[in-house]
């Protein structure tokens, strides 16, 4: 999985700098705000999808002492910068600028070259689209897409996903304000459309920080791993009840899982000593995923939760 991510997140890279390029030198032929916009909003998305891959680096470095679950999480802090970073720079700066063109409209000087530039960009934003949507498509299965988007726990991919979507729906708003510009002499439509993309990638942006928060914070597992583990641990010989399990994602690909336990008491210390190495080896076996797996000897009449507790969901 993380080696798809990566591609996702390298053909996002070069498309969007191969756009920047393309969309600064139209912008300064025609003098299209929204040309400008767009061409800020390029520049936002490669600085972004570079930090997305630094991030992807860093959280695959192994667990140390000072880290000792490792470093998974530090791909949800990246992933939570890029937002702030959509949202300050591409939506707060394209906000301004459509705002200044109002206050001075001026007609858009050879609108050609926009027009070209506009249908390169959207070959461009659909090629790294349609990686993503792939990868992220191939992934979600059957479940609804903003479900899936809520139960990923892989950001770089959904954050892709969405800058491309916001990077297309920004290309359709400018490529319309600049024709409302140079072909219906309404010159302030170049401004309106700047102020649209604004408000598209500040969207996204809050979507995003939405999302990116949550995993922070920590998310649990699906409640399709938590029900399995739950079925794989009663099934274990030296459990009586299973009292409660907690899981909590390290990272898209790490997770930690705790698990409480009522064991038979007719057993001897090393049966369940056995038990429970074999127990944690089935869990592992059913799931790599799982990083670190604590399991609890408990009384029933002791668990500090009622029998089998699922953290399947933290609210946002």
């Amino acid at each position: 999985m993380a080696g798809g991510s990566t591609k996702v997140v390298l053909a996002a890279l070069i498309g969007n700098g191969l756009i920047a390029v393309t969309k600064f030198a139209a912008s300064a032929v025609t003098g299209s705000s929204a040309m400008f916009a767009e061409a800020v909003h390029s520049v936002v998305d490669t600085g972004n999808q570079g930090l997305l891959l630094f991030g992807m680096k860093r959280s695959s470095r192994p667990a140390d002492e000072y880290h000792p679950f490792g470093y998974g999480k530090e791909i949800y802090f990246w992933a939570f910068v890029v937002a702030i970073i959509l949202f300050a720079l591409g939506a707060g700066f394209s906000l301004y600028e459509g705002i200044h063109k109002l206050g001075n409209p001026h007609p858009i000087e050879n609108a050609f070259w926009n027009y070209i530039v506009l249908g390169l960009a959207l070959v461009f934003e659909g090629i790294a689209w349609t990686v993503a949507w792939r990868e992220f498509n191939a992934r979600r299965g059957d479940t609804p897409m903003w479900q899936a988007v809520r139960d990923s726990k892989d950001p770089a991919l959904f954050t892709v996903l969405f800058e491309d979507t916001a990077a297309i729906l920004g290309l359709i708003t400018a490529a319309i304000g600049v024709f409302c510009a140079d072909r219906l002499g309404l010159v302030w439509a170049d401004g309106v459309a700047t102020i649209v993309i604004g408000c598209i990638l500040g969207l996204a942006a809050v979507l995003l920080s939405i999302e990116t928060k949550s995993l922070l914070i920590g998310e649990a597992a699906s409640p399709e791993m938590v029900s399995e583990i739950i079925t794989i641990t009663d099934d274990a010989p030296f459990v009586e009840l299973v009292n409660e399990v907690r899981t909590v994602h390290f990272g898209p690909e790490g997770v930690l899982v705790n698990i409480s336990v009522d064991a038979d008491d007719s057993l001897s210390a090393a049966d369940v000593e056995t038990g429970v190495s074999t127990l944690e080896d089935r869990i592992r076996d059913r799931f790599p995923e799982v990083s670190n797996i604590f399991i609890e000897i408990q009384r029933a009449d002791e668990a500090d939760a009622s029998p089998i507790t699922q953290t399947a969901e933290i609210p946002t």
